[in-house]
């Protein structure tokens, strides 16, 4: 069941058709240690990760250490994400930068031979641009964040008609040679290139999935300070998974891919430790479950903004 959306939000509730019984996709959130439970899972097991570790940053939920004591334990977790993932399966691991003493070091480009070295292919970096944010006084304030996509073979999972987006020029035909007279482009949409942005540029608006990042005002903000949308995971999702697949997020934090996964029709297997998060996550994905819910549909338009604050003020 799907109930119209209200005001930009999403109310759905989704069920798996499986192919001995129709009931509802399942989930697993359990409030464990990712790097020892992803070790116990059995091999092939898992169709798509869809996750965003820990920056060392010094929240919460982590503690800051030396960037090379930080990474040392993923050598070991991103193999053992290699085994459990099938053949066609593939890991969006989504990061920031690490900033030490002032120096900014992106987080994807150490990653990425780690990923190497356990046998991943590298499919894509994708940038997520996003408006908001602290403003730095030292450097340009930071708008992006990364997604590495990896797949373990050559051929993985990918559906693109599931996240095509509008065309820029829907009706231009060619104009000479064989295609003369017929449409250039494809009538379903094109393909959203690596570029994801919630920028909003007059006749440019329809040819991006915007993805505000998750603020104070956003509608999907929770109890979490480094929460991405729901909109991300579900691209993620679709172009990456089929329906009836494991979706794996083992730094689960408060559920946005657990809630991508249930609301497409995909299985779900997530872990977290922290115990609050936990019980966010599951609260979550009951109301999804239910269709109560509140997030921004996909390729909803970013509000422009209005009013005295969005004009410059004459003194």
């Amino acid at each position: 069941m799907t109930v119209a959306p209200e005001d930009g939000y999403r109310y759905s509730c989704h069920l798996l058709e499986q192919i001995d019984s129709c009931q509802m996709a399942t989930y697993k959130i359990r409030q464990k240690d990712a790097f020892r439970s992803v070790s116990h899972m059995r091999e092939s097991s898992v169709h798509l990760v869809v996750t965003s570790p820990p920056y060392n940053l010094g929240k919460s939920y982590e503690r800051r250490t030396e960037l090379d004591k930080y990474l040392q334990p993923y050598e070991k977790f991103i193999q053992h994400l290699h085994r459990v993932l099938t053949n066609e399966g593939s890991v969006c691991w989504q990061v920031g930068n690490y900033v030490a003493d002032g120096n900014v070091i992106p987080l994807d480009v150490v990653f990425f031979p780690i990923f190497e070295r356990a046998g991943f292919v590298l499919k894509n970096r994708i940038v997520w641009h996003f408006r908001h944010g602290l403003h730095a006084n030292k450097r340009f304030s930071g708008r992006y964040e990364t997604i590495l996509w990896f797949s373990k073979s050559d051929s993985p999972t990918f559906n693109l008609d599931p996240v095509r987006v509008p065309s820029l020029y829907p009706g231009k035909r060619g104009f000479k040679g064989p295609r003369k007279g017929q449409l250039t482009g494809n009538p379903a949409g094109k393909n959203p290139s690596d570029v994801w942005a919630d920028v909003v540029l007059d006749d440019w608006e329809s040819c991006f999935w915007d993805f505000p990042n998750v603020k104070s005002n956003h509608p999907e903000k929770t109890v979490h300070p480094c929460q991405y949308p729901v909109e991300l995971a579900e691209r993620c999702v679709l172009a990456l998974s089929n329906e009836g697949d494991i979706v794996l997020d083992p730094f689960l934090g408060v559920g946005t891919t657990a809630i991508a996964a249930i609301r497409h029709n995909r299985n779900f297997v997530g872990y977290e430790l922290d115990r609050t998060f936990v019980k966010e996550a599951r609260s979550r994905v009951q109301l999804e479950r239910r269709g109560k819910l509140a997030t921004r549909t996909i390729g909803t338009p970013i509000p422009r903004p209005s009013g005295k604050v969005a004009q410059r003020q004459l003194e």
